[in-house]
């Protein structure tokens, strides 16, 4: 079990960091195509990412968890869940998909860009919102398959997903010269690729996933969020935080704050997507585990789980610490004072969160993998909602910048607190 256990969040791991490394790199050309106010683009459409996968996640987890649970229990109803899952997922894309159509600047302007912002980041947001259903459908693809036993096909996806996406992104933004717009094209076309490589399992002979079609069940759907609502959260953290600290330092710092904060954003995802790698990468054994009612497997899981998020922890804060300067150089490519001024104080603060980070999103998903939907909702909302905007907030008035960048820090500590609480 210890094997298996290393060798699904190794690969869930290095494939999530693919999906993250296309982000960085999307970020270092946009700051050489367009400086500052670039990343500022970037940074202000990151929540409209946030929302998009976050629904693409809870759908997509939700339903494989379910899928594993009830296949280990026997259930028949799992051949459903697939193909309910896609036709959920292009329901819920409807919205984004007719407003980056007809209104992608007020979608910016609602985010607080001005008239400057709006006109440069305008096609940018508008390709993005159109391609909502195959940001969403993609996890059905690769949540699917890893939890089909093939966690190795879902991490080649990802990665050879994120390998596209960085060329193109070269390609189409200088030798094409589409500047942001080819941007967004390079992006889009990333989780097409990933979703085909994951056909290669799904229709291949090792396959045991059904494709059974049925109208779309509210029942069924009800049933994928409350085990999904962990990754739903752990998506949506990020929008919220995002969105949140863009409009609290917009009002301290102004364009410049927020490229900075872009900066520190971006690196997060790095981090959050190795956290969220070992936890989803954890939940097929032990969804498997609770469903075949080994009690001894699923502690042995979530003590490794555990130990494996906190080394990480440690060692991510160690390197954003002694390279701090060095990390964010590469997306300052003017030499900007005032953003390296922002980004060094932003990234040494804000990471200190990532002391509990981990550790809480660990158990957030251990939660939803073993069914316990009640303590995954209150865990999830309180980390990724209410706790980062309250300190937020507070501490923005009370400290500033600094009290920004430290918010993350306090959200974790009642969020890690308040799981204590829970559990005794």
């Amino acid at each position: 079990m210890k094997r298996q256990f290393f060798r699904y969040v190794f690969q869930n791991v290095a494939g999530m960091i693919g999906v993250s490394v296309y982000i960085l790199a999307d970020t270092y050309f946009i700051s050489v195509c367009a400086g500052a106010d670039g990343i500022t683009v970037l940074n202000l459409v990151l929540p409209i990412f946030g929302v998009i996968f976050a629904i693409g996640a809870m759908l997509g987890v939700g339903a494989a968890t379910r899928y594993s649970i009830g296949k280990a229990q026997g259930q028949k109803e799992v051949d459903f869940y697939f193909t309910q899952t896609i036709m959920w997922d292009i329901i819920f894309s409807i919205p984004f998909v007719l407003l980056g159509v007809f209104v992608p600047e007020y979608v910016l302007k609602f985010m607080g860009a001005d008239a400057n912002i709006m006109a440069l980041g305008r096609e940018y947001v508008r390709i993005v919102m159109i391609a909502a259903p195959l940001f969403m459908i993609n996890h059905v693809f690769t949540d699917f398959t890893r939890n089909d036993h093939a966690p190795g096909i879902a991490m080649i996806g990802s990665i050879a997903g994120s390998l596209f996406n960085i060329i193109f992104d070269y390609l189409l933004m200088f030798p094409a010269g589409l500047g942001l717009k080819g941007a967004a094209l390079a992006t889009i076309f990333s989780p097409v690729v990933t979703s085909l490589i994951c056909c290669i399992h799904l229709f291949g002979k090792k396959n045991q996933v059904g494709f059974r079609w049925m109208l779309p069940s509210v029942h069924q759907f009800t049933a994928y969020c409350g085990t999904g609502i962990s990754a739903f959260v752990g998506e949506m953290s990020a929008a919220v935080t995002t969105t949140i600290f863009n409009m609290l330092i917009l009002d301290i710092a102004g364009n410049v704050g927020v490229a900075a904060y872009g900066v520190v954003a971006n690196l997060s995802l790095v981090a959050m997507a190795i956290f969220n790698g070992i936890s989803q990468g954890a939940q097929p054994l032990l969804s498997q585990s609770f469903g075949y009612g080994r009690q001894k497997e699923v502690s042995l899981l979530l003590r490794l789980g555990l130990l494996v998020s906190f080394i990480v922890e440690i060692v991510i804060i160690g390197v954003i610490w002694k390279y701090t300067d060095g990390l964010v150089a590469i997306f300052n490519s003017e030499g900007n004072e005032a953003l390296l001024y922002y980004a060094h104080d932003g990234l040494r603060l804000y990471f200190l969160g990532y002391l509990f980070a981990g550790i809480n999103i660990f158990l957030v998903g251990y939660y939803a993998a073993t069914a316990r939907v009640k303590q995954a909702f209150l865990a999830s909302i309180l980390r990724g909602a209410l706790a980062i905007a309250v300190c937020a907030i507070v501490m923005a008035k009370l400290w500033g910048m600094q009290g920004v960048w430290l918010s993350f820090l306090g959200a974790e500590i009642i969020t890690v607190v308040s799981i204590v609480f829970m559990n005794n």
